[in-house]
């Protein structure tokens, strides 16, 4: 790293904004390849609720807190450093960026690797954000296998609801769609889930019943309770991006319509120069082993456009020498 005399900034090759799955991963690449790194983290993983992250070879169930440690003691391995913080802003200066903490301390960077994830915004119904991560759930690939068996309710707020309710059946029999505020199942959906087996119950949800610290089961509008052991939602997410706007980067509509992201190409570039995206708040689908592999590709990425413009800068000098060399001897 070095101190830039003109912003009186501390300046690290790369500062990577978030400090989960991707922005660790990142961190770690780039530490490997011998460059100086900040890894500034709020401590606020989506995750965090979990009792543990899966579909991740060899670490299948592990805390989502203790993977975090492990990888903050890796990465500090290579000799990156970690603050606990939340960056406030960031902005364009010479030769890289000047980012800003909330509580007013500032760093420079030449390379910015933002991956600050996303946050779920969660159905309107009491109960749902008590039990988020534990038995309210959304994604089937993430914790079927906790719920296999088990009674579950599917809470419809858009249209993939029935889609989401026939994967849910891979891992249980006995799956109740309630329709809330999602629009009617199709023809053809309506069709697949009485092939299934799959009840659609009409009509608002008021409530989660909870007994016991337990999910109970699922309250009308009209005061019944159809019991269920598990209930899924599917979320609207939205990218943790507001600290890019001082860098004209705002979120664009997912292509597959659940929510909002950083446009990115392969390795993560965005459309500013210098700033990379990883993780959830470019691709809002991928679970935590894509995350850490996205992070460690935008990494890559990072070293060798920094390799290409340290190489110029060389060259640069290397010119500069040659011709005062010959210059001398005229």
């Amino acid at each position: 790293m070095q101190v830039t005399d003109a912003q009186d900034l501390v300046t690290y090759d790369v500062v990577v904004v978030g400090g989960g799955a991707a922005g660790l991963g990142g961190a770690l690449m780039l530490g490997r390849s011998r460059r100086s790194v900040l890894v500034v983290d709020a401590g606020e993983p989506r995750n965090a609720p979990a009792s543990g992250v899966h579909g991740f070879l060899t670490r299948d169930g592990t805390d989502p807190a203790a993977l975090l440690e492990v990888g903050r003691a890796e990465v500090r391995g290579y000799g990156v450093r970690v603050l606990d913080g939340r960056v406030a802003s960031a902005e364009s200066v010479d030769d890289g960026f000047a980012i800003t903490l909330e509580d007013g301390r500032r760093v420079g960077a030449r390379r910015l690797l933002v991956a600050t994830g996303l946050v779920d915004e969660l159905p309107d119904v009491p109960g749902v954000r008590e039990r988020w991560g534990r038995d309210v759930l959304h994604c089937p690939y993430c914790h079927g296998w906790e719920v296999r068996d088990q009674p579950i309710g599917v809470l419809a707020s858009g249209p993939r609801a029935a889609h989401q309710a026939l994967l849910f059946r891979q891992w249980s029999a006995d799956v109740t769609l309630f329709l809330h505020t999602g629009p009617r199942p199709t023809e053809e959906e309506a069709e697949g889930l009485a092939a299934r087996g799959i009840a659609v119950v009409e009509g608002e949800v008021a409530s989660l019943e909870v007994v016991g610290d337990r999910l109970a089961g699922v309250r009308m509008g009209g005061g019944e309770v159809v019991a269920r052991r598990a209930v899924a939602v599917m979320p609207r997410f939205v990218a943790r991006a507001k600290m890019l706007a001082g860098l004209g980067l705002e979120t664009t509509v997912h292509p597959l319509g659940v929510g909002e992201h950083v446009e990115a190409d392969a390795s993560g570039l965005t459309a500013m120069p210098g700033v990379w995206v990883a993780g959830n708040v470019a691709d809002l689908i991928v679970q935590v082993v894509g995350a850490a592999e996205a992070g460690v590709r935008a990494g890559a990425a990072i070293n060798a456009d920094l390799v290409a413009e340290d190489t110029d800068r060389a060259v640069t000098a290397y010119r500069a020498r040659r011709e005062a060399r010959s210059a001398g001897r005229r």
